[in-house]
């Protein structure tokens, strides 16, 4: 099989997946089609040429390695557009109590839905189970604390949607809160 066929294979199941793919994942698929045996450099060179074929400006997307894998998105001149579309789907945001919690649950994880409502100061079951049916957050095991309350972490639909490839890509928490004048200090 050509390295151009194999390529061609790969830009589909890259272009037919919802959140980033993985090179193994490629691999399992290539192997139970052509019951062949591919290797990763195979797939590396496939990648390589598929990235740079996009990233000439008559496309609109490029090819990401994001979450361990890879995925088609936007180039940034056209996030704009794209924008204005978000917005007239705007109906599925989450609400402030949901973004809260998954603030919380992404500096914190694994976290218990009992920490987070300490630190939140009220009751986050709704705001959990939506964030839990958007897929932004799985069940990552039990706490080995009486009761064995679920621990909560970040998923991988979560790093594809923020655009991480690890969760020390988060902006620190000191980047993002504002300075305010102490007790006691004179503001100049």
């Amino acid at each position: 099989m050509s390295q151009t066929n194999i390529t061609r294979h790969i830009e589909a199941l890259i272009f037919s997946s919802v959140q980033s793919i993985s090179v193994q994942e490629i691999i399992l698929a290539l192997n139970a089609v052509f019951e062949a045996e591919f290797i990763e450099t195979q797939i590396f060179e496939s990648l390589d040429l598929i990235q740079e074929k996009y990233k000439h400006h008559d496309f609109a997307i490029e090819l990401v390695n994001l979450n361990k894998g890879y995925q088609f998105l936007t180039k940034k001149d056209y996030h704009e557009t794209v924008n204005q579309l978000q917005l007239h789907r705007s109906k599925k945001k989450l609400s402030q109590a949901a973004m809260e919690t998954l603030a919380i649950i992404a500096y914190r994880q694994p976290i218990t839905k009992l920490e987070i409502e300490q630190i939140r100061g009220v009751n986050s079951d709704y705001s959990v189970q939506r964030l839990l049916e958007k897929e932004l957050i799985s069940i990552d095991g039990k706490a080995e604390t009486p009761g064995r309350p679920i621990l909560y972490s970040t998923s991988n639909i979560f790093m594809d949607y923020f655009g991480l490839n690890n969760l020390t890509q988060l902006p620190q928490l000191k980047d993002i809160t504002k300075e305010e004048n102490k007790v006691g200090e004179n503001a100049e």
